[in-house]
């Protein structure tokens, strides 16, 4: 008698191998994010405008363009801004970022008082601030997209190519909550939707410029234009140094068993310190 074979496990083995050459077929097909650079990536690095050293903002031109660039609020926003307006001329300033959070996008690059440095490696630029434990932001320039739903974030979701000698930079995905802010006093969220393109380039050996437009539909009625400028600074005095914001909320003192401790410092709502209590 000849034996009986079922029809059944040999059709599921083929269901099997199909599936796997399937799935095999899909993850070729995806993108490959962070691909290991090659020889010519770090080749390609040195075709770049330099931008090395430290690059320090000018702060008497942000203050300037406070004044000759208004915002095109929307009058609610305006509004509001006039209120911090009033106050800050009061000599009660509300102190936008008293709280330690990130100045964030776009006011890092709007109003930072801090220095910074640019990193270029392959696929990317990568922006280090000095303020805030030395905050970052990344500028994929290796072709990618932005994600389809990007998780929200302080700094945003940045994409960059080069045009020429310019970095062009395209911002979604930031935190509604984040300012747009003219100065450290005077600012508002953003409120969802921001849009922010930079064109970033030397406007002298030692000079940088930032063009950007600033596009927030829920507090600007209409795409904002401006321009901030860095200086590049090669004396020793302007090397990056550590920056943590809240360690100016702490005082340093010696506990009762003898160790080095952070104690809470009293302070205004505003952010001023008050006297220490004993």
């Amino acid at each position: 008698m000849r034996p009986c074979f079922r029809a059944e496990p040999m059709l599921a083995v083929l269901v099997n191998a199909v599936m796997l050459l399937a799935a095999s077929a899909v993850r070729a097909e995806q993108p490959v994010l962070n691909a290991a650079p090659q020889a010519k990536d770090w080749a390609d690095l040195a075709r770049l405008p330099d931008w090395s050293g430290v690059w320090t903002p000018n702060i008497s031109d942000q203050a300037r363009r406070e004044r000759a660039d208004p915002l095109p609020w929307q009058p609610r926003a305006a509004a509001a801004v006039a209120k911090l307006e009033a106050a800050e001329q009061a000599g009660n300033p509300k102190g936008l970022f008293v709280n330690c959070l990130p100045e964030s996008m776009p006011s890092w690059m709007l109003i930072t008082h801090n220095a910074m440095e640019f990193l270029f490696t392959p696929g990317r630029v990568t922006i280090l601030g000095e303020a805030d434990g030395n905050r970052l932001r990344r500028i994929y320039t290796d072709g990618r997209s932005h994600p389809a739903d990007p998780d929200p974030t302080f700094h945003g979701h940045s994409i960059g190519h080069w045009e020429g000698d310019t970095l062009v930079v395209d911002t979604i995905g930031v935190l509604p909550e984040t300012y747009i802010a003219p100065s450290e006093a005077v600012g508002i969220p953003n409120d969802g939707d921001l849009h922010i393109v930079e064109h970033i380039h030397l406007a002298g050996p030692d000079k940088l410029q930032d063009d950007l437009e600033i596009t927030a539909p829920h507090v600007l009625t209409r795409t904002w234009k401006t321009t901030r400028f860095l200086f590049r600074q090669r004396a020793r005095k302007y090397d990056i140094v550590e920056g943590v914001c809240l360690q100016g909320n702490f005082s340093e003192r010696t506990d009762a068993a003898g160790d080095s401790v952070f104690v809470p410092t009293p302070q205004t709502e505003a952010g001023n310190w008050l006297p220490p209590i004993k």
